[in-house]
Formats: C-alpha cells, structure tokens, sequence
C-alpha cells in the first residue's frame, strides 16, 4: 500500500511542480512586458491599455499557482523558531494539521469562487477600459483552478506526512 500511496503522492507533486514551473515562466513573461511597456513610454512616449492590464494580470496565476508550490517546497510562512523546538511527532501533527486546513480552505474558495466565474462568463465580461483585455472571465477562472491546486497540494503534504512517506525527491 505505502508504493502506491507514495506514487499517488508523487503524481499529485508533480502537478503542482508543473504549475509551478508554470508559474516561474510567467514571471518572466511578466518581466519582459514590463521591461517592453518601460521601454515604448520612454522611447516611444506611447503605451498601450492592454500591456498594462496583462501587467496585472499575470500576477494572478504566479500567485495562484505559486502558493501551492511553495506548500510543495516547504516555504510557506511558518514561525521556525517554535517549529524547530517542537519534537518530530508534534511537528508531524503541525503539518497534518495544516495541509487539512489547506485542503478545507481550498476547497471552500473554490466552492465560493465558481459562481463569480460562471457569472462573469455569462456575462463575456471584459475590461471597462477602451482598448483593454476582453474575456476577463479566463483571469477570474484562474482562482478556482489556484485554489482547487492548493486543496491538491494540501492533500499530498497531508498524506506524506501521515503515513510518513520518503522525502520527496528534489526538483
């Protein structure tokens, strides 16, 4: 039971991982549009509505997505300095603990977040601005999805550290 949990696991990582590579890749998309939008304001003194709403709309799914990975590599917020104090089986409870709460929380923003995005897909909503972004249903569609991926990544942390599966390889 424990291989199959342990790849069960694994493949659940591997879809965060994924998204998280995902997520690397679009800060640097992110970069390059600011870096271009800079560069045709002062060069050019022009700019354009949608490069500034992409802007802020990249950041969504580096942050969606990026949450979740960070469940995976260990650096979500955590007060280290009581954590390292506590012994291995109170630290493994923490952890337990945590990724329910993960899972509860992504699975409710999800829950919550699917009629706002449904809404706003009837609706073909777009940006209000002049010359912005249309189907900004496809930017909200994105908090289900990052949420759904935390509840994903909450279930791996948890069943890795329950039944005290090997450390996961690096990425």
């Amino acid at each position: 039971m424990i291989p199959a949990l342990t790849r069960f696991v694994q493949f659940l990582e591997a879809i965060v991982r994924g998204f998280g590579a995902l997520a690397a890749w679009v800060c640097v998309a992110l970069v390059l549009l600011v870096a271009g939008d800079v560069f045709a304001r002062y060069l050019f003194r022009t700019g354009a509505v949608w490069a500034q709403e992409l802007q802020w709309h990249l950041i969504s799914p580096i942050a969606l997505f990026g949450m979740s990975y960070a469940l995976l590599s260990g650096e979500q917020v955590r007060v280290d300095v009581l954590y390292e104090r506590f012994s291995p089986l109170v630290q493994r409870i923490i952890e337990i603990i945590g990724g329910l709460l993960m899972i509860l929380l992504g699975v409710l923003l999800v829950k919550l977040s699917l009629p706002w995005v449904e809404m706003s897909y009837a609706r073909g909503e777009g940006s209000p601005n002049p010359g912005g972004l249309p189907y900004r249903f496809a930017l909200k569609a994105l908090i289900p999805l990052g949420f759904g991926l935390l509840a994903v990544q909450g279930l791996a942390h948890v069943l890795r550290h329950a039944f005290a599966l090997p450390p996961r390889k690096p990425a």
